[in-house]
Parts: C-alpha cells; structure tokens; sequence
C-alpha cells in the first residue's frame, strides 16, 4: 500500500529543508490541533490568542518574509506548510495566510520603515493579531466599487465606512484596512495601518455560519476613525496593492485546499478498509477503488502543479494568471475530493468523528474567498483570449 505523496514520489521534488519543514508543522498540527478542531467547529469558535504565539513559535506567520523576525522561507516551503496546516483545517489556515499573507505582508511590501518596526516582530511572534480589511457588504469580487472613505482633516486621516467577512476581526490588534481617497479630481484606493483600539473602530463577530466555524470571523465599522498622516501606507496606491496581497494569499490556498482533500482521501481509505459489506471490507470492491483510485490521481496532479507553480514563484517567473490557475484546480478538486470521499463513508461521513464533512463545510467558504472559482475563470480567459469580461 501506499500513499499519495508516494504513488507520485512527492518527496523526490523536495529539498531536505521543505521536508524538514513540512514534517514539523504536520507533527504539530497532529499533536496540538487536531484533537480539539472537530470541538472547536462544533462550537464555532478559535483560540486565536492561545495558538498564534504558538504558531509564531514555530515560524509560521509571515514566513515568507525576510527580515522583522520573519523566517525568510521559500515560497514552497511556505505552501507545503499551509498544506499541513489545512490538513487540519481551513479555518487555521485561514489564521496563517490573514496573518502572514494579507496584514503582514501590506505592511512588509507598501508600509514605510517605522510601520515594518512596530508592527511586523510582533505579529510574526503572533504576540499582534491583524486583520485585512477589503471586502464590504456590497462588494466582494468587485473591490474597485468600495464605499469606505478616508478624508484629510488637516494632517490627519478620517476613515467611515465597513468591511465584512474579516478573519481574526474581532480579535485584532491592527487592521490594514483599504480606503477610497480623493488625489486632486481622482479617486484612488489607499491602504492605512489601524489600530483597533482607535476611537470609532468596532468589530462585531459572525455567528451562525456553517463553514469555518474553526475560525473568528467579523464585520469591521469605521465611524469617524482619525488617525495620523503616517498610518497610510506609503507605497501601496491603487487597486493593484490590495490585490498584490490577495495574490500572496491564494498562493498559500493552491497547497492548503490540497491538504484538506489530502487528509479527507486518507480518511475514507482507512475507513473503506476497516468497514465490512456484505462480508469483506469496502475497500475491496471495484466501485470503492474506482472513487479512490480517480481521487487519488487528481490530489497528485493538484501536488504537482502546487510545486511547479511554488518553483515558479521562488525564482521570481509566477504570474498573476497562473496563480488563478492552480486556485481553481486546488479548490475545485479539493471538494470534489471531500464530496465523493463522504459517500464511502456514507452516514458516519456526515458526523465529527470523521472530518470529510467538516472540510467540505469549510472547502465551500475557500472556493470562493480571495476570488471566486468564476472570477479566476475569467482571468483565465482574459489570459488566453486578451478579452476582458469582467463586465
């Protein structure tokens, strides 16, 4: 018997250092996480607070970054690390990538200097939580059309607006929150560093959501929130900023969403070989290995893409449109993947015990956050057409 990773010898296209890391947050997320996340989405909740230091511990948060405390990985070893954390679940993974591949990293590539001092050390040791503030009520995949307004007041900034669907929002410490401002006659979208203990910021959790539940998500109010001139971000302006961190971002979810189908195919093949029908086990009827065997084959060739892609990005080569590429096939395979792996294990499937239901739960939410499986179509088809039609 053997495994994916080794049925396409996975580890032949590692270097000791990305084995090494992999290993270690797979043995964390197996000793620390796993044995509380079914609890954890059953009640809905996260601690953020007790399990960031001990992430940044161990050199997850912003990873990917040099310097600041950062641990200045490759880009590869930073997917093969979101792919065990998702193995264990979206929700932290979504921890991970808000942490490292949207707060830290707005402040890391547009912040000036002194806002890389104060923030980023603290944030990589997970002592600060930040939080990404861009998607409104009204306004998801179409961010350009946001509503939220920063205004001078002499050398200040004034900020009224709301953002929604924010991870780690109501646990925050500083929120990178995106603004439409007026430059002369033009409008023109703004980053600005808030610390959530300004007056006029608030953050309200989310309940009653059926999808990763395993983490804190809030709705962000600015009212009249003033901050001073050097809380904007310098270097990021325009539309291409946000999305310069939603890219980063999506790298991550290529791996990660592989691990969650990774972990549901090793579920239903331990199950499938353990449960008895009809006198002999599941796994030995043609109609199981067929599932699993077409399973299988699709979280290899997603294993495969998600390194070439990691390659292309630790040299400098990866584009935007490739980035989309590997999201959809990761997201789209990865529920498939969950969705077929339930039936083999039939009622028990839909329980906590097991957790193919909970990741394909969590799999719908990753589908279509930081671009929906459409949106990356049509960058897809805007690549290989030179039409846009987005509109």
């Amino acid at each position: 018997m053997v495994t994916v990773d080794e049925l396409f010898a996975i580890d032949s296209l590692l270097s000791e250092e990305e084995k090494a890391i992999r290993d270690t947050v797979r043995a964390f997320g197996a000793e620390r996480l796993r044995p509380h996340v079914a609890e954890w989405f059953e009640a809905g909740t996260f601690p953020v607070r007790e399990i960031a230091p001990e992430l940044g511990k161990l050199g997850l948060l912003g990873m990917h970054l040099e310097g600041y405390g950062c641990a200045g990985t490759s880009a590869t070893a930073y997917g093969l690390a979101c792919m065990e954390v998702e193995a264990v679940d979206s929700g932290v993974r979504s921890l991970v990538s808000v942490q490292g591949s949207l707060a830290m990293t707005a402040i890391h590539k547009y912040g000036s200097e002194e806002q890389k001092q104060r923030w980023l050390p603290e944030m990589a040791a997970g002592r600060l939580i930040g939080c990404f503030g861009l998607t409104e009520p009204d306004f998801g995949s179409n961010p350009g059309g946001m509503r939220t307004r920063a205004k001078r007041d002499g050398d200040d900034w004034i900020l009224d607006g709301s953002k929604m669907w924010i991870t780690n929002g109501s646990v925050a410490d500083v929120a990178i929150v995106w603004a439409q401002t007026l430059e002369g006659e033009k409008q023109v979208i703004r980053g600005f560093v808030v610390p959530t203990d300004t007056p006029g910021f608030s953050a309200r959790e989310m309940h009653h959501k059926l999808s990763l539940r395993a983490s804190i998500t809030a709705e962000l109010s600015l009212d009249g929130v003033r901050l001073p001139a050097d809380a904007m971000l310098p270097n990021g302006r325009g539309l291409t900023a946000p999305l310069g961190c939603l890219s980063e971002a999506r790298f991550g979810i290529i791996f990660g969403a592989l691990g969650a189908a990774r972990d549901c195919l090793t579920a239903a093949i331990d199950y499938a070989k353990t449960r008895e029908v009809f006198d002999k086990p599941l796994a030995a009827y043609q109609l199981t290995q067929a599932k699993l065997a077409d399973m299988a084959v699709e979280l290899g060739k997603g294993q495969l893409l998600a390194l070439h892609l990691g390659r292309l990005k630790d040299r400098g080569e990866l584009r935007g449109e490739q980035v989309s590429a590997g999201k959809l096939n990761s997201t789209r395979e990865a529920i498939a993947i969950a969705r077929e792996c339930r039936t083999i294990l039939g009622a028990n499937g839909i329980t906590l015990e097991y957790p193919v239901l909970r990741h394909a739960n969590n799999l719908e939410s990753v589908l279509t956050y930081e671009g929906t499986a459409e949106v990356h179509q049509l960058v897809l088809g805007e690549a290989l057409t030179g039409s846009k039609a987005f509109r």
